[in-house]
């Protein structure tokens, strides 16, 4: 959920009231919020067999495949000695969506793959849980459905010895989470929950396992529903304590593990659910600390493959966590001063090749500044200001935040005002006014407007930068409320 904490004025512009103001701006901000939690991030995850590689890709179907899948389970069903060979080559052909319609319209098919599942053959076991990771893979709802009967001895195998079966089970479950709400009901009261805490506790030392963990629990977490049925349950059962656990790369097996326990995480956060369990526990400090650590690596260019996709969630689990409450603690203060250059340090260094992320590090600031004079002062004596500025002329949403935060310092720090002109904002503003897109004009006006409000000195750099001249511009072009905030700026704050 993108939730943004709103820029402090000091008064009103002419012409529009506080209260209009504020009604506005809780309006945008549920539209931004319900847009960043309908970006769901659901997929199907396969996992291969020993003697499968990834160009193992399905296979056209046609009439001699449909045959050949009905002749497996018929040798199956009927033979009650050798069975690998037939279920390996039926995992396989299960891959092509055609193969996959055809087995479950046979007639006891999936009773057989339930009897070889829960049978006392190992090996036997293993191909037959592949072969329902198949199915799971269908984005056809009668095929994940057929895969009921099998859940509770999925479930049951996830406190097993074997790692690899483990790990088959769980995506295998992550895979059938998000298809239909009779099968996630189905295992949540087949005790889902409780089953993945349970595998974190005893297998916390096989980060393999651990991710398989983490990828089905993210799936669990995206259900429409989730903040009603599955997140209360989920904090009850103790299972973030595991999540915040895993939030430390491992240097042999890589980030994996640590990406889908942050991304879980990030559902938790973004629910309406209170997230004081979670802020208890030290989620805000273990997540801070984790990015000063990335992007100390990323300042230093050590921009390991794949390290954004652990930055995402890390940001939207703070930003979240920091609109969710105040911090009360001096630890946490602390925390937040190291948190300001690394985020700084992000946006530029995500800003050529993954923009939206720079904006979500300039987001994250914003809700550590909004709230807090302290943070807005560090920015100053960091010396930061300068690297903000230079994220103005970007869009995407980027010099949208960087306004804001820009805004929260000269609120909180309006004796400072000389300060952020010394920086060069005044020239800076002049160019984000000069812009085309209505909302960067307004946020521009609005941080102007604190400038010269809070140091009247300001308004001698803008006249040299013939910013009246601008503004006599935009209040002739200009419509609504851009206008009527040119002219206040115009009549109250600089000379005739």
């Amino acid at each position: 959920m993108w939730r943004l904490s709103s820029v402090r004025h000091k008064a009103a512009p002419q012409g529009r009231s506080v209260e209009e103001s504020k009604l506005k701006r809780r309006e945008q901000e549920k539209v931004l919020r319900q847009a960043r939690k309908d970006r769901q991030l659901v997929s199907k995850r396969l996992l291969l067999s020993d003697d499968e590689d990834d160009d193992d890709a399905p296979t056209p179907m046609d009439a001699d495949s449909g045959d050949r899948v009905v002749g497996l389970v018929h040798q199956l069903q009927h033979s009650s000695h050798e069975k690998e060979p037939q279920l390996k080559a039926l995992s396989k052909a299960l891959r092509n969506p055609s193969a996959q319609t055809i087995f479950i319209k046979q007639e006891n098919s999936m009773h057989l793959l339930v009897g070889l599942l829960s049978g006392s053959q190992a090996q036997w076991r293993l191909l037959a849980a592949q072969c329902l990771h198949e199915l799971s893979q269908s984005h056809q709802p009668n095929v994940t459905l057929a895969c009921l009967p099998a859940t509770p001895y999925l479930l049951t195998y996830l406190s097993g010895q074997s790692t690899k079966f483990t790990e088959r089970c769980l995506y295998t479950l992550g895979n059938l989470c998000p298809d239909s709400d009779v099968i996630r009901d189905k295992l949540l009261a087949q005790g889902i929950v409780p089953a993945l805490k349970k595998c974190m506790e005893s297998q916390r030392y096989n980060l393999a396992v651990v991710e398989a963990v983490g990828f089905t629990l993210s799936q669990l977490l995206q259900a429409k529903d989730a903040a009603e049925k599955i997140i209360p349950m989920v904090l009850a059962s103790g299972l973030h304590s595991h999540l915040l656990s895993v939030l430390t790369p491992d240097p042999q097996f890589g980030l994996a593990p640590a990406i889908e326990c942050a991304w879980c995480l990030h559902y938790l956060t973004c629910s309406t659910v209170d997230n004081s369990a979670l802020r208890a526990e030290g989620a805000l400090s273990r997540c801070s600390s984790l990015l000063v650590t990335l992007g100390d690596a990323v300042s230093k260019g050590n921009k390991e493959d794949g390290m954004e996709l652990l930055v995402w969630p890390l940001l939207r689990s703070v930003g979240n966590l920091l609109s969710s409450g105040p911090t009360e603690d001096m630890s946490s203060q602390v925390g937040h001063l190291h948190l300001l250059p690394t985020l700084c340090a992000l946006a530029r260094a995500y800003l050529p090749s993954q923009p939206a992320l720079a904006r979500e590090s300039t987001w994250v600031l914003n809700n550590l500044t909004a709230d807090s004079r302290e943070l807005c002062v560090a920015l100053l004596d960091l010396n930061l200001i300068p690297d903000l500025i230079q994220l103005l002329p970007f869009s995407q949403g980027i010099n949208t935040m960087v306004l804001r935060v820009l805004g929260n310092v000269a609120h909180k720090t309006n004796s400072y005002c000389s300060r952020l002109a010394q920086a060069g904002l005044v020239p800076a503003l002049c160019a984000t006014l000069r812009m085309s897109e209505p909302d960067i004009v307004v946020l521009s006006l609005e941080v102007l407007f604190m400038l010269l409000a809070g140091c009247p000195q300001v308004a001698e750099e803008f006249v040299k930068q013939d910013g009246i001249t601008l503004l006599e511009a935009i209040q002739y072009n200009g419509e609504g409320e851009i206008r009527q905030r040119a002219a206040h700026l115009l009549e109250h704050h600089l000379p005739s």
